[in-house]
Formats: C-alpha cells, structure tokens, sequence
C-alpha cells in the first residue's frame, strides 16, 4: 500500500555518499558474503568423530515447508529466521550447531498441476524446491547445505519405504508394551507359548489362516474403514479436505461417508505412552492438551446388549446411568445395522420413528445416503437430531427391558464403538432426541430441590437404579460405577476398560504424487518386500489423476492412477520362495510419511546403508540423563506453526516410539522443546463487488480513506494470500532494502510467539537503525573505518556491559524484539557520546552482538575492522560485572501523585537521606512554599512520594 507524497525528479536528488550503507550497497554485501559462506562451509556442522564435535552440541531445526510454486512471502520467513538467530548466538557461545533445511515435498499441488498441464510432478517440485532455496539462500539462514533433503528424493524415500516395513512387520506386545517384530509372534504362535483364537495348533491352520491371524496383529493392516469418498475427484479425502457441509474443498463435489479398504496403522496400542510421554517433552501447554484432548483417554465400561441373536457393543464413561438407557443408537456405518433391521416394522411402531419409509429396510438406505453426505463436523455440530428406527429391539442387561435401536448420524463410528447407550436425562443430544422421537427419560441422577433444566450432567447421588440384585441408590458417582462393573462382570455383560478418542491412523490415499507402498499381493494378502528390493520407484503414467465419477455416484470404487500401469503392477519376484506372480500396491501414502522422520534423516543424509547413523543419532538426540532423569532425547528446539499441534507431532512421535522399541534409535521422542512462531498477518482491500484488489496499489489519503484507481474500498485484516492480492515477497524486501533490513524488521516487531501485521513503510526503521551502526564506524564518503583505539569512557562501558548482559539473555529466550531495542539504544549512545568515531573496544562488542539478527553487514564491519576470518564462529561478549553496579541512583520526586523533580543520590543511600535530598531539592521546596509535608514516602531504589 502507497500513501500519497510529493516526488522528486531524479536529476533534483542529492547525491548519496558513495559508502552510504543503501539497498545498493547492501546487497552487495550480502551475496559477497553468502558466496563465501558457501565456497568456506561455514555452516558445516561436523557430526561426531569429526573435528569441532567436541563443543557441545545443538540440534535447532524448522518445521519444513511446502515447495509451492508461489514461492516464499514475508510470512513464511518468520520461523526459520529466528532458527537462524539463535543458531548464529549458539556457534558464537562455542556450540556445535545443526540447523539444516529441508523440503516436504509430496503432495496435492504438484499433482493438480500435472494433472492440468500434463507436466510430471517431478519436473514442477524440482523447480518449485529450486525457488526456495534461493530465497532462503538470500536471507543469509546458516543452513548446513549438504544436510538438505526433499521426500520426494528416491534416496530418502527408500527410508520412508524401510521405516513403513519395519511397522508392517511388527505387533505391539500389550504385556511387554512394546513392539515387537512378527518373527518373534510368529515363533511364539508356532512353539505353542501364545495360543491361537481357537485354540488349534499352529500346524494344524491352512496358510490362509496364517496368514490372516499374523496380519490381525500388524502394526500397520488393511481394514474396512469408514473414508471420506469423493467420486467427483476419485479419491479418499482427509477429514481437513471436506467442508462442513459436506463437500470436497478442491472442486466442491458431495464427499461421501463409506466404508472402504484402506492401509491403517495402529497408533491407538501407543495411546497411553503418546500421552503419558508430554510430561517428559518441554513443549507449550497449549499444544500438549490438545493433544491430551486428541487422544482423549477416558476409563468406563464395555456394556454388551444383546439384540436379534447378536450382542451391541457400547462403551459409556457413566455405566452408574445405565438403568436410564431408554433406547440405543448406531452409526450409519456400523456393521449391525444390516444384521439387525428385519423386513417389516414391529407392530405398534410410532409413525415417527419410520422416517415415512414402507419398511425398515428402505428407511436404512435412505437415512444412510443422507448421511453419507455430511462430513463429520456437520454430524457432530448439527443440533437438528435425526434418525430412523431400525425395527429392532436390544436387551438393557441391568433390567431386561427392550429398548428400540436407532440409526443416527449423530453417532459417528470412528468415536468409541459406533454405538451408544442414549440416557436421555443426563445428556443433552440424547434429550433432544428423545424429545423429538417421543421416547422415554428416565433420570437416575438426582439433580437437587429445583432442577429446572433438561438433561442434568452433573454429579450426585443415584436414583432409580436397582433390580433385584443390586442397587445404586444414594451412591456417589464413583462408588455407584465400581459396582455396577462388577455386577457386569460376574454377570458377562461387561467390564471395565479404558477407551480413547483417537483412532487408528488412515494412512492411504488414491494418488499418484506420494511414496509407493513397499507392499505386493498374494492370494492370501499382503506381502512385505525384502530390503533389496527398495526403493519401489514411482512409474512413468500418462494420466497422473485418479478415475473419476458423477459426482453423485456414492457406490463407486477408487481406481487410483498407479493401477493403470499394467507392467509396473503386475510383477513376477522371487521373494524367497522362488518366483511367484505378485499385483503391487497401488495406493500411495499420505503427504505425512515423509514429515514423520525427515529429522532423523538430517543427522546423516549420505548414509546408504541406514536411515541414520547410529552415533549420529546418539550425538544429535540421544537422551541426556544431566538435563533430566526422564530427557527422552529429541531435537533441541523444533520450531514451527500451531497448526501442526496434533497431527504431524503426534504422527512423528508415533514412528519415533516404534523406531525406539525395535532398537534403531536411542532417544524415546523426536523433538524435546517446541516452539510455537506466530504469523505475520496483513491488509487486504475489496473494491465494491466484493473482490479483492492490489493492495500496493491501494492510496490513503490525510483523512485515513483508502481508494484504488480512485474508487473507495474496504480494509480487511488478515492472513497474506496470492488469492487475497496482499502478497509481499522477501525478494522485494531485499530489494528494495537488503536482507539484513528484513531480517531486522521481522524479529523487532514483536515476540516470535506474537503474530504481528505487516506493514512495508515501516521497514525504514531497522533499516536507519543499520544505517546508523554503519556511520559510528565507516566513513560514508571514503569507506574508511572511523573506529577509534581509545579508551572509552566510563558511561560508555557501562552502557556497553548493560546491552551485553541483556542481550545475553534474550537470544537465549528468543526475545529479538528486546535484543534489538537494547542494540539500538546502546548504537544511540554511541552516536551522541562518539561523534566522531566509535571506540574500537565497544565497536567490535556492537558489532559481534548485532551479527546474530544482521549476519551480512556485521561480517562486513568485521572485517573492515581488520578480522579476516569470518566472526560466525567468534567468542560472544561477555558483560563486566563490574560495570553493572550502580553508584548512583535517580530518584524521581512526585508532589501529591505528580512527578515535580528527580534527584541523584548514592546508590547505597538510606531512607533518611533520600528523604533529605529530596526535601532540599529547589524544585520541591518551591512546590511546598515553606509548608511542612504531612508524609514523604521513600520507595527504595524507585521513588519518593511527597504528600502537603
């Protein structure tokens, strides 16, 4: 955005000085400086057995981006180059620092691209990762270049591959709770020491059977899952790819609820330890009750109600209301839905319950094809209760009555069972329901003298809860459910477990742009491949999109793009038992794979024999026992967005667990500090239509209006978009002001946690600041240095130890905003003090402090100041005790609440003579007029308070 000013002609402009520290000169400064970084290896960091891998090491690492084709905005910089701030302070306190970048580069975009233009994934993705690394290459970020990696690179997704296989062929041991490799279930299941289900001997199973029971226990199996199917795009979409109205975000097709066979993996059995283990990890609260409440762990009962010959699971945190189950519900998904809804209604069925369908079966179908259009928000947020009766009945164990079974949506089969007990007056949805359907409420919750609402939630003794064999009357909550378990128990109707809202992971998708699975199939199912035969290399297609439908055609099948290559999924391997007919796996996995481990894949990205060395690790994130007995290890800080709080955390913490119990790492979580960045946010402008226009182009006049092409638009605060027209890019920034200003600009407006607005006219600020550090010691006129070999004076050393000591603390702590202000201020001393040239012996301090936030221009003045070597690895300052003492104080003097005064006293004065010299200071004896103070109160160290 442009505000209105006079312009100058260029022929009218005063010449700048040649040496004047401009956009110019900056960036020739910077890309000298980048150059020798790079020719040098500055930024090499050795790993251990290595010379420099003695120093103590610091694993700072971002959360890494996308590629798009867009390319980087000012907003995308903020993480990385507070990374680089503190790995820059790191090296210069004699640590080994790794902060290495990388490119998480499988995905939608890429493939939507292809799809559209024909050009291979690969081609795009190369270019887009190209891009990039010249951006970041021209904010001057410390990157360990020979450290960088892409997914999307045949040599790391080799790993990604390896690492999927060690999952497929383990199993979580529930006794040992860990997991263990399938060869040693297998053992065990052959030698008898673990039991089939049956009880059958090993040898006495046909391979099928085998097979079946060994893959019942993977870590990562096929299932019928419930999925988000989009004909319309042909393939499987993610919960965060529908809208709430139930609809694909890319294209707005009907997104359909159906179960279909996909690849899952069994995060659920590490439910407890994922949980348990943030107690370990120094992360934001914030992020780990998220993912408290993601894994949502809650200990009830399994209650089994039996219904037309089979039993309906449910499991309820409450069991102690289980005498008010009026009627039960299922999901549309669940598998007994089907079983149970028979031909035609029970008589006496209540004409609200059929939907208006002729029979059960019909209302099902038509209930089910109304739900398969809502996404899961929808379901759950939908305050409106719907639902069909299935026409059957199920038993409530604790008193034999029949209760009516329902098909709702508002169940979902991904939570719990798919089916819940509903107990109408202690839950507000099932009152509702109950209320619409005309179904009975029982309370069994006494809710106190006066209850006026509808369904009581809260704790108090039992009502209406016994049989002829037990009673919970008068109980509390808690007493009244350990004995209800019991009763279950004894009775085989339920028992007591801990359930969790997490579900196992679905970890499949229909595309051709993502990690082809390590997997082929047999007539019996799926086959793991040996080690040697990896990487399974994605193949040249001419059609890079999945098969796709009438948008409203629910019943059809994915046919994802790999299928279509007949010679690369049908194959003849030998596999060990000699050559054999194999169909390979044409689902691809998801964009998470690869973000799962890339950290590890940093230590040691040359490896061709590990995904990782094994002292690398060790070095890198082995557990260190002196920060804590329980340090799990991990990366020393990991820094990214809010928006990864739950999933990539919780999904990389996963494969991390299952690395550590199979032996191959020795730390027990990936990343043992977190740091949440905020987001650079910006101005956009909508003309009277409603769209978006340029925002440089947007004029405010003296009045605060804002026009564009001379028409009055409205402001808009925001997130910065291509699609908003309010994009800044770090390559205008750096060239309209040099890199140094804009790394500047980003850490001095605000703490890195605190999202804070863009605004360009404001980057002349730390861009005067630099200015200003390189007049105090460079000559604008000849380029030669002005420092001074004098002794400084005594308020100058003072003001020098003061910024050392703070600024000492601030990088640290990631408070650049204050590091930089106490820069600034210790620069403004300088000037007034040095007006002729700053002191070498504060000089060279200045300039080693600032080279964290401004690396080019501080190297510059290194060197100009006589180093030839780069200062990137110079000792930091270190502040003067001695200099941090006061001797004196400043009092300020207020006369009844107003500051009328400040006097100096000694800084070891006591109160009587702080009073004295304030009372004698003319200022205040004129404001008493000869009057004797009625209280002069002495705040030491702050303040005296005269009251008349």
């Amino acid at each position: 955005m442009s505000t209105e000013s006079t312009t100058i002609a260029p022929g009218d402009a005063p010449a700048s000085p040649p040496h004047r520290y401009d956009a110019r000169l900056a960036g020739e400064i910077e890309r000298r400086w980048q150059d020798r970084w790079e020719a040098e290896g500055t930024f090499h960091a050795p790993n251990p057995g290595e010379p420099g891998s003695e120093k103590p090491k610091a694993y700072v690492m971002d959360m890494f981006p996308y590629p798009s084709g867009a390319g980087l905005h000012v907003g995308h910089p903020l993480g990385f180059i507070g990374t680089d701030v503190l790995g820059r302070y790191l090296r210069m306190t004699g640590h080994n620092v790794l902060h290495p970048m990388g490119f998480d580069a499988f995905g939608l975009p890429a493939e939507q691209y292809a799809v559209q233009t024909g050009t291979h994934p690969r081609t795009t993705t190369e270019a887009n990762i190209a891009r990039y690394k010249a951006q970041l290459r021209q904010l001057g970020l410390a990157h360990d270049p020979r450290r960088s990696i892409a997914t999307t690179d045949v040599s790391f997704y080799r790993w990604t591959q390896w690492i999927f296989l060690q999952i497929f062929e383990s199993w979580y041991d529930t006794e040992a709770d860990r997991a263990r490799p399938i060869a040693e279930l297998r053992a065990d299941l052959e030698s008898g020491a673990r039991p089939t289900p049956d009880g059958r001997p090993w040898a006495e199973l046909a391979e099928a059977e085998r097979r079946a029971l060994i893959d019942s226990y993977r870590l990562a199996y096929i299932s019928e899952a419930p999925v988000n199917w989009c004909p319309g795009l042909g393939t499987v979409l993610a919960n965060e790819e529908v809208t709430a109205d139930g609809r694909s975000e890319r294209g707005n097709y009907p997104v359909f609820r159906r179960n279909l066979k996909q690849w899952m993996m069994r995060i659920t059995e590490y439910a407890d330890r994922l949980a348990a283990d943030l107690d370990r990890v120094d992360w934001p609260e914030s992020v780990k009750a998220m993912q408290r409440n993601w894994i949502g762990r809650s200990e009830g009962a399994r209650v089994r109600f039996p219904a037309a010959g089979e039993q309906i699971e449910v499991f309820t945190t409450r069991p102690d209301t289980l005498f008010g189950a009026t009627y039960m519900v299922l999901a549309p998904e669940h598998p007994l839905v089907d079983v149970l809804t028979p031909g035609a209604w029970p008589e006496g069925t209540d004409e609200r319950w059929t939907g208006g369908a002729a029979t059960p079966v019909e209302a099902v179908a038509g209930y089910r094809a109304e739900a398969a259009r809502k996404s899961e928000l929808d379901r759950q947020e939908n305050k409106e209760k719907t639902g069909v009766f299935t026409g059957a009945y199920a038993t409530n164990p604790v008193n034999g009555e029949e209760v009516p079974v329902f098909v709702a949506d508002y169940v979902l089969m991904g939570y719990g069972t798919g089916a819940i007990m509903a107990v109408p007056a202690q839950d507000q949805r099932d009152w509702d329901f109950a209320t619409t359907f005309g179904l009975p409420i029982v309370r069994t919750v006494d809710p106190g003298e006066g209850w006026q609402g509808e369904a009581f939630t809260g704790d108090g003794p039992a009502i209406n809860s016994a049989n002829a064999e037990i009673s919970l009357n008068g109980l509390g909550v808690a007493e009244a459910k350990r004995l209800i378990i019991d009763w279950l128990a004894a009775k085989g109707s339920g028992e007591g477990v801990v359930q969790y809202k997490l579900r196992d992971w679905l970890f499949s998708r229909q595309r051709y742009w993502g990690e082809p699975f390590p997997i082929v199939w047999d007539e019996h199912g799926p086959v793991g491949l040996p080690e040697d035969q990896l990487p399974v290399v994605l193949p040249d297609v001419d059609d890079y999109s999945p098969k796709t439908y009438d948008p409203e055609a629910a019943d059809t099948e994915p046919e994802p793009p790999l299928s279509r290559a007949d010679d690369w999924v049908n194959v003849e391997l030998d596999l060990g038992d000699g050559p054999k007919k194999y169909r390979r796996e044409t689902n691809t996995m998801p964009q998470w794979a690869g973000s799962c481990w890339y950290y590890l894949r940093y230590l040691d990205p040359e490896n061709s024999e590990r995904f990782t060395g094994v002292e690398a690790e060790k070095y890198w994130i082995g557990k260190e026992p002196e920060i804590s007995p329980v340090d799990p290890g991990g990366v020393d800080l990991y820094v990214g967005g809010v928006e990864h709080a739950v999933l990539h955390l919780l999904y990389s913490r996963f494969w991390h667990k299952v690395l550590y119990d199979l032996g191959y790492v020795t730390s027990e979580e990936p990343f043992r500090k977190l740091f949440n960045q905020g987001y650079i946010q910006a101005y956009a402008y909508t003309d009277s239509r409603g769209l978006y226009v340029p925002a440089e182009e947007v004029v405010e006049d003296e009045n605060g209006r804002f026009t564009w092409n001379g028409q009055p638009v409205n402001r808009e605060y925001g997130k910065m978009g291509k699609s908003l027209k309010n994009v800044v890019t770090p390559d205008e920034m750096c060239d309209r002001y040099g890199a140094d200003t804009f790394r500047l600009y980003e850490m001095y407006t605000g703490p890195m946690e605190a999202s804070r607005p863009w605004s360009t006219r404001d980057v002349v600020g730390p861009q005067r600041f630099l200015q200003r550090v390189w007049r105090n010691l460079v000559d604008e006129n000849t380029g030669e240095s002005r420092v001074a070999d004098v002794e400084p004076d005594v308020d100058t050393l003072r003001a020098l130890h003061k910024a050392i000591a703070g600024v000492r603390e601030d990088y640290p702590a990631l408070h650049y905003n204050t590091a930089a202000a106490k820069l600034i201020e210790l620069n403004n001393h300088l000037t007034k003090a040095y007006p002729g040239g700053a002191p070498r012996a504060v000089a060279e301090p200045l300039v080693l402090m600032l080279a964290p936030l401004a690396p080019h221009i501080s190297e510059e003045l290194w060197q100009r100041l006589g180093h030839e070597a780069t200062l990137a690895y110079e000792s930091f300052p270190v502040a003067d005790e001695r200099y941090l003492v006061q001797d004196t104080v400043e009092y300020p003097i207020q006369v009844n609440g107003k500051v009328r005064s400040r006097v100096t006293v000694p800084a070891d004065a006591d109160d009587a003579a702080v009073r004295a010299a304030a009372l004698a200071d003319e200022k205040i004896v004129a404001a008493l007029a000869g009057a004797e103070p009625r209280k002069v109160i002495v705040v030491p160290g702050r303040l005296v308070n005269v009251v008349r």
